[in-house]
């Protein structure tokens, strides 16, 4: 049974395409990706903020308490 080259080729083509599809699916997730993890980053820093301004505010009551009871 000899190889029918040109439905080789044919193969080769329809595979090339979906490699192309494939490697544009991907860069789309890489960039949706990236954007997940600045938010992420964003999230984190306000949380820190958040957790900083907590903290600057139970030092000032308790300050204010101490002078309170002294």
């Amino acid at each position: 049974m000899p190889i029918d080259v040109e439905s080789l080729k044919t193969e080769r083509d329809r595979i090339k395409t979906e490699l192309r599809e494939l490697e544009v699916d991907q860069r789309k997730l890489e960039t949706d990706l990236k954007a997940l993890r600045q938010k992420e980053i964003r999230a984190k820093r306000e949380i820190e903020a958040l957790s900083t301004l907590i903290e600057l505010c139970d030092v000032r009551a308790t300050g204010a308490e101490t002078s309170a009871t002294t």
